[in-house]
């Protein structure tokens, strides 16, 4: 075999050549060991023949000098890496001798010359080659790693080999088992001695399924672009020292279609030693930050639902201090007593109206400079009426690794706390969540499965067309929220302000919409503990925005998530930026799309021929 093809020795190790000098050297080798060492090793009590000879072998690696080891020639070599693929495999278990790189010729002179070769055949691999860089596809392994160890007994169970190609992460492991098809079955036929002498098909097998996703491929490009932009204009800009990441999930809120999944990061290149933005789209559902005011809906319905605030309920907006706790307040108000109700306090992100409804969840109204003791009951009661949202737990989607967020510590001294969790400064939650939080407000307060997947269809016949359906992937209503509808819909009014009010915090970037839409920004104010740990504890700003439109009859929603983007005291507005050209984006491609008649059953993705550089083989990735 190692005259017909070549072989790479990149794997040989060490043991490997000194295994394969002491074959080709067998008198020379065991010389290395004296009869009298051989006759010490054999008189040890209690050890069997095979340990016996593991300790002679052993000595004489040891003794194997370097100049003997490069006696070995370059077509040795070649031997040995083959040698070494074919041992390493079990019985009547195929093994991969050569699956990259081979050569037609190669496949040629070994398939016409294996009546000469018992035990070795030809066939046909795969490698996924991919149409997009984006990391929640996932990736398969390669033949030489074959099935990762933590699995193997899983996969093993399950007819795959050792050495087969399954999917490791995000949607390639998620849906392996329609991914990967059926194998076909042989009956292997044997001589006395072992040798297959026939190989008889028992059954054919089949090909995996075709997965179609939910991502609309162009507004996850142009989203990408938006979100990489404003990432680095924060970059640029002083007190961005912590800043490395930017999120953006749009949903359809109906549906829990992901439309698209944007993650960027600035990571520094080991090779160049430069900062290069990358691809983290999997962090969207895999780690997660205070959101800030934007959960602050969540808050007022929290309020509603427990019946200690009504809708239309005026209460005052002023510092607020209380006993052994720093002062808390709003940011637009620093000293005075405004009078507002709860429409405005969502327009102008009261934090203090906020305060007050988590102060009479625990039976406490706000009273100057009150010790704020907390019931047992406070901070569960608040987090559960979150977690209807979405908040604070899995949502479900068709993806592995998803975190549910951090839940700081709760206590009946730690009422100050109980504040900040109602504006979002305290527990933490993923953009995934977020987005899934604002999807329940938008269509009328039922929280709807997000999933990636849209339909699982039989092989494309000619690469061109879908095969036929299989199964397409509907909602999934997870829960309806505790609040009925004329409390979301009065809310929507005041997440509504937020764009159009005169004092509305995002204003500036939505007043002038060409179509309607209802959002609610937010800024965290919190500590960094990020990947630099050098800088824990330091006082950073993250940025967040989630929204719907239209306002109307809801057919998009979506939430940006800034964290740690500056360690100054400055609002920024690139959160709100990235939103509305978000928005601008998915309303212009709606349009093109519309105009060009183009429906999900009739778009279609040309495959590319095998030599353009447009597709990623899994080799290639980092």
């Amino acid at each position: 075999l190692a005259q017909l093809i070549e072989q790479p020795t990149k794997r040989v190790t060490l043991r490997d050549k000194q295994d394969f000098w002491m074959i080709k050297n067998k008198k020379a080798a065991y010389a290395k060991v004296t009869d009298k060492e051989k006759k010490k090793i054999r008189a040890q009590e209690n050890v069997t023949e095979s340990q016996i000879n593991a300790q002679i072998d052993k000595l004489v690696r040891e003794r194997i000098t370097n100049e003997e080891l490069l006696q070995l020639t370059d077509k040795d070599m070649e031997v040995l890496a083959i040698y070494r693929e074919m041992v390493s495999g079990y019985n009547l278990s195929p093994q991969i001798i050569k699956s990259e790189n081979v050569s037609a010729d190669e496949f040629a002179l070994v398939s016409e010359r294996l009546t000469e070769l018992p035990g070795v055949n030809t066939t046909t691999d795969w490698k996924r080659l991919k149409l997009s860089s984006l990391a929640i596809l996932g990736r398969t392994t390669v033949p030489a790693k074959g099935i990762p160890k933590e699995k193997l007994n899983y996969y093993l169970a399950r007819d795959y080999s050792r050495n087969d190609r399954v999917g490791e992460s995000y949607i390639e492991a998620q849906y392996e088992d329609l991914l990967q098809g059926q194998k076909s079955v042989v009956k292997n036929i044997t001589n006395r001695k072992g040798q297959v002498v026939d190989t008889v098909t028992t059954y054919e097998g089949e090909p995996g399924k075709d997965l179609k996703l939910t991502l609309d491929s162009e507004l996850q490009l142009e989203t990408e672009k938006i979100v990489k932009r404003e990432l680095l204009n924060l970059k640029s800009r002083g007190g961005s020292y912590l800043l490395d990441r930017a999120f953006l999930v749009m949903m359809d809120p109906n549906t829990g279609d992901i439309l698209a999944n944007v993650g960027m990061k600035i990571e520094k290149n080991p090779e160049t030693g430069k900062n290069e933005v990358v691809d983290y789209s999997y962090g969207t559902f895999t780690t997660a930050y205070e959101a800030g005011s934007a959960v602050k809906a969540a808050t007022l319905l929290t309020g509603y639902n427990q019946g200690v605030v009504s809708m239309g309920a005026y209460m005052g907006d002023e510092p607020i201090e209380l006993a052994g706790t720093p002062t808390k307040k709003s940011i637009f108000n620093q000293s005075g007593y405004i009078t507002m109700n709860d429409l405005t306090a969502l327009e102008r992100s009261s934090n203090v109206y906020m305060f007050k409804i988590a102060m009479l969840m625990n039976g406490t109204p706000y009273s100057y400079k009150m010790p704020l003791r907390l019931k047992d009951d406070t901070f569960s009661k608040m987090r559960n009426n979150f977690a209807q949202f979405g908040l604070g737990v899995k949502t479900g989607i068709d993806l592995p690794n998803e975190f549910s967020g951090l839940q700081g510590p709760s206590g009946p001294t730690m009422g100050g706390k109980t504040l900040d969790l109602a504006i979002g400064q305290y527990d933490t939650y993923t953009p995934l969540q977020l987005v899934q939080y604002i999807s329940t407000i938008a269509n009328g307060g039922y929280r709807i499965q997000p999933h990636i997947v849209k339909e699982v269809r039989e092989p494309s016949n000619d690469g061109q067309q879908l095969g036929q359906l299989v199964t397409e992937i509907g909602p999934t209503i997870l829960n309806r929220i505790d609040n009925p509808v004329e409390e979301i819909d009065y809310v929507k009014k005041g997440l509504r302000l937020v764009y159009t009010g005169s004092q509305g915090t995002a204003r500036a970037q939505f007043a002038n919409t060409p179509y309607t839409a209802a959002g609610k920004t937010g800024t965290a104010e919190v500590v960094y503990f990020g990947p630099l740990k050098e800088y824990y504890g330091t006082d950073t700003l993250t940025f967040t925005h989630v929204g719907f439109a239209p306002y109307e009859n809801p057919e998009i929603a979506y939430a940006v998530v800034i964290p740690w983007a500056t360690t100054g005291r400055e609002h920024l507005p690139n959160n709100n930026i990235i939103a509305r050209d978000a928005l601008d984006k998915y309303f212009e491609l709606k349009a093109k799309y519309k105009a060009e008649k183009v429906t999900d059953s009739n778009v279609k993705q040309p495959i590319l021929p095998a030599i353009s550089k447009d597709k990623i083989g899994e080799d290639e990735q980092k």
